[in-house]
């Protein structure tokens, strides 16, 4: 799934500087989700993510994947404790 899912994203998330760094799928309470774990050299901005689902959505919806009714999720990795000066 991880790079199917790479592939058909390539470089498009480029401009964001952010990358695809995990898939997985998980069941939970009955759901289906979808999970794509973003990562970049930076601590990722919620607008940023924002901006990467609405990249990476469109283009799940043209691929086959074996999946009935999933949730996406699309969050950014974590980068640990931030320490404040």
């Amino acid at each position: 799934m991880f790079d199917l899912i790479k592939n058909a994203v390539g470089n498009k998330l480029d401009k964001l500087e952010v990358w695809i760094d995990s898939v997985t799928v998980e069941k939970e309470e009955g759901n289906t989700f979808l999970r794509i774990a973003l990562d970049a050299d930076f601590i990722i901005p919620l607008n940023t993510v924002v901006m990467a689902t609405r990249i990476i959505n469109p283009l799940l919806d043209q691929l086959e994947i074996d999946l009935d009714n999933y949730i996406l999720d699309v969050y950014a990795k974590e980068k640990g404790d931030v320490q404040s000066e």
